[in-house]
Order: structure tokens, then C-alpha cells, then sequence
């Protein structure tokens, strides 16, 4: 995904969203390959789904910080650079896998891009520890909100590990809140629609990452509320795409994928 937003900021100008710092650090990752695949001009609208993505969860997670929350955690970090471009009176966890945060340091180091004093990584494998113990561990503090930040992992896990991790979102206290996406069920597209999900479904899959879960809007919107979180709002990435961008042609209508910002229920607040 950092290659994509690299591509979006050459390629587009970064109309959608501006990350100076993604290619500094895929420049020195071994990824030409991928590099060649996104830059293709038929891949704006891929492009674009990305960068709107991003900006949608960069924009809500400001708005909690300009609100008063003093913690961000990006779930899945990989190689976000949030933290590394804003300068907010809040600490900001990075979860990911051990090995993982490994290798983003060493591209870091190798970029010359400074750790901020802010930023915490929390390296959580997730098979021997949980979120909670994981942060804690980290120094996060669970009796203060915070804002966490999940995209591009969701369709990876499976529906119970993804209400665990919204359920833990949901006790945090009032204030808290989450942007994640999700995608729809293939059986709810049409054929050609299917078609495309297929293809991508095989790409993630040879690459050891299958799609394991899908979510119905409504559904998932019910599912929330017993979680102790309240959608704010669901957009699709084809509409994202059009409204940060009016004059460029969005993706086509109906990849399946949408962004949701969700708060803590007053009910949970502390």
C-alpha cells in the first residue's frame, strides 16, 4: 500500500492524498515489480481507492486528536507514516508483527526518516498475545481514549477476530473511536463484478493472505451497536474517490469495498 500511495503522489500528484515520506521508503525496499504494476495508467483507479482510503482515515483520526483524544493506535501499521508527518500532543502505537516492525525500522534507518519521540511500536504476534496485553505492555493506557486507525487488515481475518478487535474498541472510553474497511460479500455483486473480486481474491491468496471475511452494510452496522460503537458513517471507496476528487473519474461503481468511522456509545463513557 505504500507503493500505491508513492505511485499516487508521482502518477496523480497526490490530488487525493499527500504522503512526501512513502516513497522515500519503498525506494529502499525491494519492490520493483510491484512499483511497475501500480504506476500503469490503467491502475488510477486503484490508485485512487488507496489514497481515498488513507485520507478518510487520516481525516477522522485528526478530528479525534483536534477533539482532545491524546492516543492514536494503527492496527496492522505496516508501513503507515502518519506519525512521522504530524506533530500532535498524542502518543501514536504502531501494532504489528514483530518481524514486520523489524524490517520497517531498517527502511526507516535506511531512509533516513527519524523515529519521533510520539511514536511507540508495539510488536504483538497475536498467536501468543493479546491486544490488550500487547498495548498495555506498550504503555498504552486504557482508561483514556483513543483513536485506532485499521486499514487493509480486515479482509484478512475472520469474523470473529474482527468483532474481538471492535469490541475492544467498543469498551474503550467515550471519545474513542476507529476507521477500518471492509468488503461486501461476492455473492451480493454482479457476475462481472465477481469476476474482478475473484481475480483479486487469487492474487491475496497466492501470496498466503486469503480473503476470510465480508460483511453486509446493515449487518455490520447492527453488529457495531452491540460492540459499544455507533457508525458514524460508511462510504464506498468509489465514492470516497469522487468526493476528495471531482474532476478525476473514480473507480468503477461496485468493487465491494467500504470505509467506516465509528464512535464509542455514550454509554461507555468513563
Amino acid at each position: 500500500m505504500a507503493i500505491v500511495r508513492a505511485a499516487h503522489q508521482k502518477i496523480d500528484g497526490g490530488c487525493v492524498f499527500d504522503d512526501p515520506l512513502a516513497a522515500r521508503l519503498v525506494t529502499v525496499a525491494d519492490a520493483d515489480h510491484v512499483f511497475d504494476a501500480v504506476f500503469d495508467p490503467e491502475q488510477e483507479p486503484v490508485r485512487l481507492a488507496v489514497a481515498a482510503r488513507a485520507r478518510f482515515a487520516e481525516e477522522a483520526l485528526v478530528a479525534a486528536l483536534d477533539d482532545g483524544v491524546s492516543q492514536a493506535v494503527v492496527l496492522g501499521a505496516g508501513l503507515d507514516t502518519f506519525a512521522y508527518r504530524h506533530s500532535y500532543d498524542a502518543r501514536v502505537f504502531e501494532v504489528d508483527f514483530p518481524a514486520t516492525q523489524a524490517w520497517k525500522r531498517e527502511l526507516l534507518a535506511a531512509a533516513e526518516i527519524a523515529e519521533p519521540p510520539s511514536l511507540t511500536f508495539a510488536p504483538i504476534d497475536f498467536e501468543a498475545m493479546s491486544l490488550a496485553d500487547g498495548l498495555a505492555e506498550a504503555g498504552f493506557e486504557a482508561d483514556r481514549p483513543a483513536f485506532f486507525v485499521w486499514m487493509g487488515v480486515v479482509p484478512y481475518l475472520t469474523p470473529e477476530a474482527v468483532y474481538g478487535t471492535l469490541g475492544f474498541v467498543g469498551s474503550r472510553p467515550g471519545g474513542s473511536g476507529v476507521a477500518f474497511d471492509y468488503g461486501e460479500p461476492p455473492a451480493a455483486m454482479s457476475p462481472e463484478q465477481r469476476e474482478g473480486f475473484e481475480r483479486r481474491a487469487a492474487w491475496a491468496g497466492q501470496r498466503g493472505e486469503p480473503f476470510l471475511s465480508h460483511f453486509v452494510p446493515g449487518d455490520l452496522s447492527a453488529r457495531l451497536s452491540v460492540l459499544g460503537l455507533s457508525l458514524v458513517e460508511d462510504v464506498t471507496y468509489e465514492d470516497l474517490a469522487v468526493r476528495y476528487e471531482s474532476g478525476l473519474t473514480g473507480p468503477s461503481r461496485g468493487s465491494g469495498g467500504h470505509v467506516v468511522h465509528a464512535s464509542v456509545l455514550a454509554r461507555h463513557a468513563r
